[in-house]
């Protein structure tokens, strides 16, 4: 495995956003406003790099719902980066976010926790662990 790669999590159960070049308060209003009219319980907003956040809510919901959320903020919010990233998410029939290392970036890290975690965040969280630890442990056996 090469430790240079991008490793991240996938599903299609979890709602999860990527925001680049978006400032934090931008990112927490959509949040917020998904989260009420999605009834989506709760999030965490994960900052992967400046200016660039994560969005994962914790309501397990289906594919088609997580695209129709997605594809709702992605048009609402005018921001390109999110429109393309949704439609590459439609490509690949599964929603990812970065959990390693990328380059010179570290991993990202939270920075804002909203209401329930115990169902899709904590699913995110236990296996954005794993692939820490893999990561760890490959770099240590290197």
């Amino acid at each position: 495995m090469n430790l240079k790669s991008i490793i991240g999590y996938t599903d299609t159960e979890t709602v999860k956003l990527d925001f680049d070049d978006t400032p934090f308060k931008h990112v927490k209003y959509w949040a917020l406003k998904m989260l009420k009219k999605f009834k989506l319980e709760g999030f965490i907003i994960l900052k992967s790099s400046e200016n660039n956040y994560h969005v994962v809510f914790d309501r397990k919901v289906s594919w088609s719902e997580n695209m129709k959320v997605v594809a709702w903020v992605s048009l609402l919010s005018h921001n390109p980066m999110l429109q393309k990233w949704f439609v590459m998410q439609c490509i690949k029939e599964g929603s990812t976010l970065r959990v390693s290392p990328k380059k010179d970036k570290p991993p990202p890290r939270i920075v804002c926790r909203h209401g329930m975690h115990d169902k899709e965040i904590k699913n995110f969280l236990v296996n954005r662990k794993l692939v820490k630890n893999v990561i760890k442990k490959l770099r240590t056996e290197s």
